[in-house]
């Protein structure tokens, strides 16, 4: 019974980590890095994605918090950074 419910713990954690990361490189290329022409190179997905990783990965010594929680984690930051991107192209800046 205990293996289900820190199994769907970790599964919670995992998803939350992953629209917080999303929210945050999303927010955050869209508000500091606006002005700034490098933000725009198609390597900046893949940059924002890997640095999550390198931040997320020490964390899976914690009990509840597995590689793919880390995984999940670097996919929000990477579809973020990528959503960030698109939105500045379309000129949407709040």
């Amino acid at each position: 019974m205990f293996g289900t419910i820190l199994g769907l713990a970790t599964l919670a954690i995992a998803l939350a980590g992953g629209v917080l990361s999303f929210g945050f490189a999303r927010g955050f290329i869209r508000r500091r890095l606006r002005f700034v022409d490098a933000v725009y190179s198609p390597l900046t997905p893949w940059v924002a994605g890997g640095f999550a990783l390198l931040v997320a990965a020490p964390l899976t010594m914690l009990p509840l918090i597995s590689g793919f929680t880390a995984a999940t984690m670097a996919l929000g930051a990477w579809l973020g950074a990528r959503s960030g991107v698109k939105a500045l192209r379309r000129g949407e800046v709040t």
